[in-house]
């Protein structure tokens, strides 16, 4: 025993937090590009050299930029911090960071187009990708966030965005203003709800004054969607949002349906065959100016209901309930807005009805 407690003590010293990899929560290393290149490596604002970004590799042509105003009567919305990065023809940058395998990861960031061609923008994490269309503006500020996620399958992971246009200006690309990650949670059904992160409080990391929400780009399997438990199943994004800067009936979270049918989300829960049963969920608007004739449509089984909603842009809710019966083991829920909406005060941004505390669970006679 004496000579195996000294053995133990020096294997809980060589396992411990300062062998451990740090793992990443929040804006990745230099993740607002607030640490600038050496002046000595940039011509006019072209970031000479591979490494000359502190803590990035770089592809191609990239800049680096203030935002406002610029030269030729252009305008770079920087809305998390002060500099960012554009991306030119093919052009990309790259971050290695320490991971957990099979942990799902969701990677938020500020991204918007800069001319008014079509940019797509290729966010991976090796051997996964997704493309992300950039035409669509949300926010007429300029100031969209993403998130995008992914399952690591080693220690490391190196995260790439990368330009695949290739614009008749060259110096046309989308902009970078902040990038930061988060370790999500697997949501799981429980006795009293079938559906997994019903009430969203499971989501990707919101930027420090990010009051725009975060965009969950379209076509996202569940395995892999920075909304854990649900599918981004639309032609357009839909929008998490928090109840520090909008309106939330429940808990700190909520989804809005910011693009009329072209922004659902949908999930695909256990059931017992010819079993009736609940599903619960509540609509509302998100006190962000969006005003009008709303209207939410729910899917579940062979059921459908139309939910209309009459928002003053001020923060009202509703509650509503129905009910079917599972025709399989397996029933697909779905949700979406029947309507285009946009803000009052700011016709050039998209808006929607919220949806939150999404619930299902089996009549009892």
């Amino acid at each position: 025993m004496a000579v195996l407690l000294p053995l133990l003590l020096a294997s809980l010293l060589l396992t411990g937090p300062a062998f451990a990899a740090t793992y990443l929560e929040g804006l990745l290393p230099n993740g607002n590009f607030e640490e600038p290149p050496n002046p000595s490596t940039l011509h006019k604002t072209v970031i000479q050299g591979k490494y000359s970004l502190p803590k990035w590799e770089i592809n191609g042509l990239v800049e680096y930029i203030s935002g406002g105003p610029q030269p030729g009567g252009m305008y770079f919305p920087v809305v998390h911090g002060v500099h960012a990065v554009r991306l030119g023809n093919e052009a990309s940058i790259s971050q290695t960071i320490p991971v957990k395998p099979g942990s799902l990861y969701s990677l938020t960031f500020g991204s918007s187009r800069t001319c008014a061609q079509d940019e797509v923008l290729r966010v991976s994490v090796p051997p996964l990708s997704g493309d992300l269309p950039l035409q669509t503006l949300y926010s007429s500020n300029g100031g969209d966030t993403y998130a995008w996620a992914f399952r690591p399958t080693s220690n490391f992971a190196k995260v790439i965005f990368h330009n695949l246009g290739v614009q008749e200006d060259p110096a046309c690309g989308p902009l970078l203003d902040a990038v930061a990650i988060k370790e999500l949670l697997p949501p799981m059904p429980t006795r009293d709800n079938l559906v997994r992160n019903g009430g969203f409080e499971e989501g990707p990391h919101l930027l420090k004054n990010s009051t725009n929400g975060v965009l969950l780009p379209p076509k996202q399997e569940d395995a892999t969607s920075p909304l854990p438990g649900w599918i981004i199943e639309s032609l357009k994004a839909v929008k998490f949002i928090d109840s520090a800067h909008f309106n939330v009936p429940y808990g700190s979270a909520a989804v809005e349906l910011v693009a009329g049918k072209e922004s659902a989300i949908a999930q695909v829960i256990r059931t017992v065959p010819n079993k009736l049963y609940n599903l619960t969920f509540t609509v509302g608007d998100a006190r962000n100016g969006c005003h009008g004739s709303m209207s939410v449509e729910a899917f579940a089984g062979a059921e459908t209901l139309k939910v209309p909603f009459e928002s003053k842009g001020k923060g009202g809710f509703k509650a509503v309930s129905f009910k079917f019966k599972a025709v399989g083991a397996r029933t697909r829920i779905t949700f979406f807005s029947s309507f285009y909406h946009t803000r009052v005060d700011d016709y050039g941004s998209l808006c929607g009805p919220i949806l939150d505390q999404v619930r299902v669970f089996p009549v009892i006679y």
